[in-house]
């Protein structure tokens, strides 16, 4: 069997390790003054410099050869025509077939699946027209004002970040309100200040049993029922997104008012399809086509562009080169523009999600490093945070720079300083303050490596290539590391735990470890028996497919 970490390009980049070691980055610059012209490319409104890394020509080379001789050209071939490489959920990865914008097939099991995503685009569109537009009239014949997204992970990670992102394309008597955690005081927060007749729900999730969302739309439902109207009224002010019709109809959604999405579409892939609808009413549908055509036409590059060219490719083999071989545990994104605030915190999932394995493709232990902590904040902020242990700190962390270069009117010279400040950190961390061979200990040692990525605009086109941009990155990673990006059992143990936890909370067992135990019965003591007893008939009554009103 073929082991990673026993190649010889894999060996040749440990010893240009030790041969780069005492490199500086900005020697390179010395060296060759065309390298960032040669270390930076352009793909559509995307720019990215990576020219400030510690990667010299020859790294490069074999960081490419590492790449070539993966199954990288196979399994992405293999992902975008729907063969099967979630193997251990034996599903396909189809996330790209949602922003398919040709007019070719896309077939799953011998059928073609692309018919089905147009007629639910088109039902995105219509129902988005008319919430809109007002058409859509809650049960008291108004219109509605406030749009809440129940749901968590990839279903509320991705609406959130790309309606905050791309706010000033919001629709102006529309307000957004999104609800994850199940923690009683975020949904309380959210309902405390909305009128019941002007409210729709969104309940995003795929499987409609997800434990946090099901308990914060059934709270949201007894709200609305004790506020304002009747069962029958549930229809006109919740819609689902799901893959469970049968169980969101069960609800009082109405069949026509279930979004569909598929098995096939990953929960931190997933905002380019049903799940993306709170995009399409903030910002209209045509800029949510917006949105999958910017990602589309990263896909092409993706597909098309050579590997030396290749943004996503480039941005995964630096990525390995630090976490591999110089031994970088983190990864900061630092977003400078206050749109993009939630982008590091969906980037946080789409990366550790995917590639936070430690067994192969073949169930076999790996011995090499995967996945980053990714971390991070918006600039400027983060300068007055937590800068000072990137720039003097002993830990080695490579950072994604990001901007927009248009300023918003009015506000040109609060953009300039924000650009200039980004310009001067990444510059900063490359120099460094040491001159010459002056000892100062409180000088920075410089040497920290950077990415720039700017758009032209944040627009809902730019956005959409920068999130399949590093959706593609991931992917790299995950194909030269041999692992499954696409599944995700750490999350399911947990969820299937605390599902037996809440089942047995009125039981005195032996089944858990000491310490749960111990914890468990603080709970029931907090807790009491009668509200215990009323828990327990509550789960019953759901797992029977009944619903109580309280």
């Amino acid at each position: 069997m073929f082991q990673l970490t026993r190649s010889v390009t894999w060996q040749s980049l440990q010893r240009l390790r030790e041969e780069t070691a005492n490199d500086r980055i900005r020697d390179y610059f010395t060296a060759d003054p065309d390298r960032f012209d040669k270390m930076s490319l352009r793909v559509g409104g995307l720019f990215l410099d990576y020219s400030k890394h510690q990667v010299s020509d020859e790294v490069l080379d074999k960081l490419l050869e590492l790449a070539e001789h993966s199954a990288l050209v196979q399994r992405r071939a293999q992902m975008f025509s729907g063969d099967i490489i979630n193997v251990t959920e034996d599903r396909p990865v189809l996330h790209t077939a949602l922003r398919d914008m040709s007019d070719g097939p896309v077939y799953v099991d011998g059928k073609d699946v692309m018919p089905e995503i147009q007629q639910t685009r088109e039902q995105i569109r219509r129902f988005s027209e008319e919430v809109r537009s007002g058409e859509w009239k809650g049960y008291s014949g108004e219109r509605i004002k406030d749009v809440v997204n129940i749901g968590i992970g990839g279903s509320d990670l991705g609406p959130n970040m790309a309606c905050r992102a791309l706010l000033k394309y919001r629709h102006p008597e529309l307000r957004f309100h999104f609800v994850s955690n199940v923690d009683g005081t975020h949904i309380q927060k959210v309902l405390q200040n909305l009128d019941p007749a002007k409210t729709l729900f969104i309940v995003s999730t795929k499987t409609f049993s997800t434990q946090e969302t099901l308990l914060n739309a059934k709270t949201a439902r007894r709200w609305f029922l004790d506020h304002a109207g009747e069962d029958a009224d549930i229809g006109a002010h919740f819609v689902a997104a799901s893959t469970n019709r049968k169980a969101a109809m069960e609800f009082g959604i109405r069949e026509e008012n279930v979004f569909e999405f598929w098995a096939w579409v990953g929960g931190r892939y997933s905002m380019w399809s049903s799940i993306g609808l709170p995009i399409a009413l903030s910002i209209g549908f045509d800029g949510f086509i917006e949105l999958l055509e910017g990602a589309y036409e990263m896909d092409r590059h993706f597909l098309e562009a050579p590997d030396r060219e290749n943004m996503p490719v480039l941005m995964a083999l630096i990525g390995i080169w630090y976490i591999n071989f110089q031994g970088a545990e983190t990864h900061a994104i630092v977003p400078y523009d206050q749109a993009l605030h939630q982008l590091p915190a969906f980037l946080q999932q789409l990366d550790m999600e995917s590639n936070g394995k430690s067994v192969d493709i073949f169930s076999q232990p790996v011995d090499y490093k995967t996945g980053p902590i990714v971390w991070g904040q918006t600039g400027s902020n983060g300068q007055h945070a937590f800068f000072q242990l990137l720039h003097q700190g002993t830990r080695y962390v490579p950072i994604d720079f990001i901007a927009s270069l248009k300023p918003e009117p009015g506000f040109e010279d609060h953009h300039f300083a924000l650009l200039t400040n980004m310009l001067a950190q990444a510059n900063a961390f490359m120099e460094g303050s040491q001159k010459g061979s002056q000892l100062d200990p409180y000088s920075c040692p410089g040497n920290r490596p950077s990415s720039t990525l700017l758009l032209d605009e944040l627009t809902p086109k730019n956005l959409g290539a920068l999130i399949a941009l590093y959706e593609h990155k991931v992917f790299v990673q995950g194909v030269i590391w041999n692992i499954n990006s696409f599944d995700q059992w750490g999350v399911q143990l947990g969820k299937r735990i605390a599902g037996e936890i809440s089942e047995r909370i009125d039981e005195r067992t032996q089944d858990f470890d000491a310490s749960t135990q111990g914890l468990l019965g603080l709970v029931r003591q907090h807790f009491g028996k009668t509200t215990l007893k009323t828990e327990t008939r509550k789960r019953q009554s759901d797992k029977g497919g009944k619903e109580t009103r309280q």
